[in-house]
């Protein structure tokens, strides 16, 4: 495990309560994610851990509760505004564009980073080919250093299952998060593929400097990588610390690890 200490927290959430009809998916709920560190939640399926996740990019609005990104609340903002703030996620299902190229789907991604208009788009000079070349080179980049190069003009439809999980990874990248937002994203992955994930996020935090919020099911991995680990149940959570903390909560130990 890396060891990383700051109380200074990029991402706060508070109290937050979310309920669809008389089911509670999560209850009063609140975390803080410090810049500087890589945070895990685990809980058994149906938690609320990717309720958390839909919550910060607002795709759910809580009914109570508030969260903070980089000091601005952003409890009600829209999906595309807080993106656009620099809060980047991936999803347990593959969000791609199949029928494009890996390359086309980040360049995709770089859209609200485009600040040219139609004019200036259409004649291709000027501001709009500097602009080209600079989210190029951004896109060029993230592939490099996800080790993409074999697959660059690939059709991601015809990508088996760990590579599309690896464009996911990269199309997130492509919106220079301040904060990543992964939602299990070894998910359905060989040993081999989630060993190279974790090395990816790790080369993410340390090269990049983004903190990093993993919901994870494989315990093996998530003890290796992060520095504490939120655990939750029906929407509350029931620990948090350490992963050595974690892994010998008798809580934690009868709620997802088994008793």
């Amino acid at each position: 495990m890396i060891s990383r200490n700051s109380n200074d927290a990029i991402l706060k959430c508070e109290n937050l309560t979310l309920t669809f009809g008389g089911v509670t998916a999560l209850n009063d709920f609140g975390f803080d994610l410090k810049r500087d560190e890589i945070l895990g939640i685990i809980g058994p399926n149906g938690a609320g851990k990717s309720c958390v996740l839909n919550c910060i990019n607002g795709f759910y609005h809580p009914q109570k509760g508030n969260i903070y990104f980089d000091g601005k609340r952003i409890t009600n903002l829209k999906s595309h505004k807080i993106a656009e703030l620099g809060v980047a996620r991936t999803f347990q299902q593959i969000e791609l564009y199949a029928g494009m190229t890996v390359l086309d789907n980040l360049m995709a991604a770089r859209h609200i980073k485009m600040r040219s208009n139609f004019v200036t788009e259409s004649i291709f000079f000027g501001p709009a080919r500097s602009e080209e070349i600079r989210h190029r080179n951004i896109v060029e980049d993230i592939i490099d250093l996800l080790e993409m190069e074999s697959i660059r003009k690939k059709i991601v439809g015809t990508l088996p299952y760990g590579q599309r999980k690896k464009v996911e990874l990269g199309r997130a990248l492509a919106l220079e998060p301040k904060v990543l937002l992964l939602d299990e994203p070894m998910a359905g992955m060989n040993v081999e593929e989630k060993e190279d994930m974790a090395r990816y996020f790790l080369d993410v935090f340390e090269q990049n400097q983004v903190p990093i919020f993993l919901v994870e099911h494989d315990m093996e991995v998530i003890m290796d990588i992060v520095d504490r680990i939120i655990a939750i149940e029906f929407g509350c959570k029931i620990a948090e610390g350490t992963p050595d903390e974690i892994i010998s909560n008798p809580k934690v130990i009868e709620a997802y690890l088994g008793a």
